[in-house]
């Protein structure tokens, strides 16, 4: 699986942040493209896949709907490898069962019943999350060092009161991975998942997604922020490392997926140094601070993957924010 030459592959949700990247690269390395998107005559979910160097040739486009029983087989069909990146990012919701959970882990079911009817299909890279790794229950102090061994609890996330928004997302991300494990060991599927942190980095669509709004809340001068252990890699390196995934025979299991552990204060910081006129809000938080942890990198690494250092990132982020005149500083 090391040539990308004339093999045909598929990512769902290609209109999305870490797919954008995915397609480009994978367009890049030679490969055909079967990309789903929810309205394929959606400009704003599109253009920016069809502008790519070597869409004409090799990029076609399926409409396809986390919701819809079925609508993923006609994108998987003739597929050596899937890719699933396709799963909601949302911190307002009125309703987190029918608008996160149930998409998030029937969705994912759907695609692996769709790859369990190709007998072409050699590999199923999901795009999984560090907040399926993070809600152990286990206590994290800084001499702690998190792997692909750690598993989040749905029942501590279930009765816990923090952050609503962020806990429905990380209990849809925990149910749908583990529901993903489940039916690729009943299915005989080679199943890889990677796990990403906190995402950012330069972006492709039009508009700005969840994981980059904080970083633009920053840049735009917020006036507080919490000192907050947080997870961050690198959005290229995310779609990189689904790459490596799928070619490196000896790749499975879990990958992590984190270039640095910096509290959101840290990040401002960093971006203050980057950009001297940035207004830097006082860290007035009254809360303990927690500790900073380590998320090992040992076997992200073996697959060949370098990790973007931080300061790299977020530079090339501001860059690419302002590129696309979200900010002016």
């Amino acid at each position: 699986m090391s040539d990308g030459t004339e093999k045909v592959v598929c990512v769902t949700g290609a209109s999305g942040y870490i797919a954008s990247w995915l397609v480009k690269l994978l367009l890049q390395r030679g490969y055909n493209v079967k990309a789903t998107v929810r309205d394929p005559n959606d400009p704003k979910k599109t253009e920016h896949l069809l502008a790519l160097d070597g869409a004409k040739e090799r990029l076609s486009l399926f409409k396809a709907d986390l919701q819809e029983e079925g609508s993923f087989d006609s994108a998987i069909d003739g597929c050596e490898g899937v890719f699933h990146t396709a799963s909601p990012v949302l911190y307002n919701f009125s309703d987190p069962q029918a608008e996160l959970i149930d998409p998030a882990v029937m969705g994912t079911l759907d695609v692996l019943r769709s790859c369990a009817k190709v007998s072409s299909v050699k590999r199923v890279v999901v795009t999984s999350s560090m907040a399926a790794v993070l809600n152990s229950g286990r206590t994290i102090t800084s001499d702690v060092v998190i792997d692909e061994t750690w598993f989040s609890d749905p029942a501590i996330l279930e009765k816990s009161k923090v952050w609503p928004s962020q806990r429905w997302y990380t209990l849809s991300k925990t149910l749908a991975e583990e529901a993903a494990w489940k039916f690729a060991k009943e299915n005989g599927i080679d199943m890889v998942t990677m796990n990403p942190g906190w995402v950012i980095g330069p972006l492709l669509q039009p508009t700005v997604n969840a994981t980059l709004k904080p970083i633009l809340n920053f840049v735009n001068g917020a006036e507080r922020t919490l000192d907050v252990p947080a997870v961050w890699v690198d959005v290229r390196d995310i779609a990189n490392a689904h790459i490596l995934a799928y070619e490196n025979p000896s790749a499975n299991g879990r990958y992590c997926l984190v270039a640095s552990t910096t509290s959101c204060y840290g990040v401002m910081k960093i971006l203050r140094e980057l950009i001297p006129t940035l207004y830097l809000p006082e860290n007035n938080d009254d809360k303990p601070l927690l500790s900073i942890y380590t998320v090992s990198k040992e076997k992200a690494e073996s697959l060949g993957l370098n990790f973007i250092p931080l300061e790299v990132t977020l530079k090339d982020t501001v860059e690419s924010l302002r590129e696309k005149n979200f900010v002016s500083v």
